[in-house]
């Protein structure tokens, strides 16, 4: 039983690598993207609005696929397995972080941007010292679910054989027949969500103690 669990939290490296990845460039291209959508010209507009339908109304795995398979095909090119992991979620994380991040900005009452013309602040010092840290605090509570759907999404990489949490499961349980694998996989993954449940809470009072 005690390799197994180890076998299985080797797979948590792979899980939490692109959960990190995803993140780290998905977050700042989604306030970009959603400043792009409110303030861009009306190409720039059209463009992110195609993006984000796209990319949030096809499924993720077909994503992965397309582009493991598909670009690779396209462009006649090869990408390793786990870039092409990164690729797929970042791009479908984005589209989602985006609407997510015009929706808080949208929130932001318009006499702030009228009090910081007035008081000769730029647009995009106004969006950065005032309006992007209110949108960030009130988008908190969805920003949290992404967070937890990105953890329990990252087991989509198996489809390319990428050896994660839910890969390195199922290889034991073809192997050896042990189906309380799955009971260990399932407390990974809850441990791993409760982290970041128990993260976005303690943030979430500390910022209520400016309101």
């Amino acid at each position: 039983m005690e390799s197994i669990i180890f076998y299985i939290l080797a797979g948590a490296n792979t899980t939490l690598r692109i959960f990190f990845v995803t993140l780290i460039f998905a977050i700042p291209l989604g306030i970009l993207f959603a400043i792009g959508k409110i303030a861009g010209g009306k190409i720039i507009k059209g463009i992110l609005d195609i993006y984000t339908w796209l990319l949030r109304g096809t499924p993720l795995m077909l994503q992965i696929f397309f582009v493991f398979y598909g670009i690779p095909q396209l462009l006649g090119i090869k990408l390793d397995r786990d870039l092409a992991a990164y690729i797929a979620f970042i791009i479908n994380y984005t589209a989602y972080f985006t609407e997510i991040f015009r929706a808080g900005i949208l929130s932001i009452e318009k006499g702030q941007f009228e009090a910081s013309k007035a008081l000769g602040m730029s647009y995009p010092q106004t969006m950065r010292r005032i309006v992007i840290p209110q949108a960030i605090k009130r988008v908190l509570p969805p920003v949290g679910n992404e967070f937890i759907t990105l953890i329990k999404d990252t087991s989509l990489v198996m489809v390319i054989a990428i050896p994660d949490i839910m890969r390195n499961t199922k290889e034991i349980v073809s192997r050896e027949a042990s189906p309380e694998t799955f009971i260990i996989a399932a407390v990974i993954y809850l441990i791993l969500t409760y982290g970041i449940v128990f993260l976005f809470s303690k943030t979430e009072k500390r910022l209520s103690y400016y309101d």
